[in-house]
């Protein structure tokens, strides 16, 4: 029996539902492939989100984890390349704004993602899902989140993919924003973890 750490985030800054919370939920105990999903719903907060994902790893010892975010504005999943050794940006849900500031002290400037993204994209592209790498995580709590597991996480697969936003968060607020299914989204999520096998 395998276990693969699923994460997703709580609603931040203008956006009152986040789809990776569902999905994160959703999944939770299931079964994918020869993997069992634990969930874990993560803060959009600077310190507690990192230590919160690094309790578990401890705790459960997953054979991987995949990090989800919701790249509003995006129209294709984007599996993330490389995490960067910084945070600033947006304020947390605690209103915490971060400049120029490091994630880990001393760090490596970035650490590349040690999920297989290529193949994700692959898979995700033959199977009518579009998607492409994307080579940047920001530098808010998703990039945060990749960069702290990436710098625990030596021996297995483990990174980060951008989500679109779901059909439900666009009819709540930007009309004009590019958004996916709650159904599309479930099944390309359950696609890149079928890749892991």
């Amino acid at each position: 029996m395998k276990t693969l750490l699923l994460t997703g985030f709580e609603p931040f800054l203008e956006f009152p539902i986040n789809p990776t919370e569902k999905i994160v939920k959703e999944l939770d105990g299931t079964w994918i492939g020869s993997y069992q999903i634990k969930g874990l719903l993560l803060p959009v907060d600077y310190r507690e989100a990192g230590e919160r994902i690094l309790d578990e790893i401890k705790k459960h010892e997953p054979d991987a984890v995949l990090s989800l975010g919701l790249a509003a504005g995006r129209s294709t999943i984007t599996p993330e390349r490389i995490a960067i050794n910084c945070r600033d940006g947006a304020p947390d849900n605690n209103g915490i704004v971060l400049n120029d500031a490091s994630i880990i002290e001393d760090g490596p400037d970035g650490y590349f993602s040690t999920l297989p993204i290529r193949q994700f994209v692959n898979k995700l592209n033959e199977s009518g899902f579009p998607a492409k790498i994307s080579n940047s995580a920001g530098t808010y709590l998703c990039n945060n989140v990749m960069y702290v597991v990436l710098h625990e996480v030596k021996d297995r697969p483990a990174g980060f993919v951008h989500l679109p936003a779901s059909h439900e968060l666009v009819l709540l607020g930007k009309k004009d924003m590019p958004s996916w299914s709650d159904r599309d989204l479930f099944e390309a999520v359950k696609v890149m973890i079928g890749t892991l096998e």
